[in-house]
């Protein structure tokens, strides 16, 4: 049974960073894409975030390039997510997930975690 654990949400003041992690266990295929979602009270769940098994390819979104930095263990079967500089409309709940190839599309993804809420204070 495959399963995927985030932690590491909390509240945080905005200009703060955190540190997510997501842990892998089951019959994930190795060769899998991690990636990062969020979804925020009353808004569609939308893509921040993901990496390529090797680590050698990483995607982010446009709205958080240059803050956001997407890990991999492979080894540890965990991956981050490090959020800088966060503001109050990045307020959601944050989840990973597992892709056969890298995409943006929640559809591309087989498995889900159950998220981490992360809230940002003014």
């Amino acid at each position: 049974q495959v399963q995927l654990v985030e932690s590491g949400g909390g509240l945080v003041q905005a200009g703060g960073s955190l540190r997510l992690s997501c842990a892998a266990s089951g019959r994930i295929p190795s060769t899998y894409v991690m990636g990062w979602f969020r979804q925020a009270p009353g808004k569609e769940r939308e893509f921040v975030a993901a990496i390529s098994w090797s680590g050698s390819s990483r995607d982010y979104a446009d709205s958080v390039k240059g803050r956001i930095t997407i890990s991999r263990d492979n080894a540890k079967n965990t991956g981050n997510l490090q959020i800088l500089s966060l503001k109050p409309e990045e307020t959601a709940v944050y989840y990973c997930a597992e892709a056969q190839g890298l995409s943006r599309q929640r559809s591309a993804y087989d498995y889900w975690g159950q998220g981490t809420q992360v809230t940002v204070s003014s």
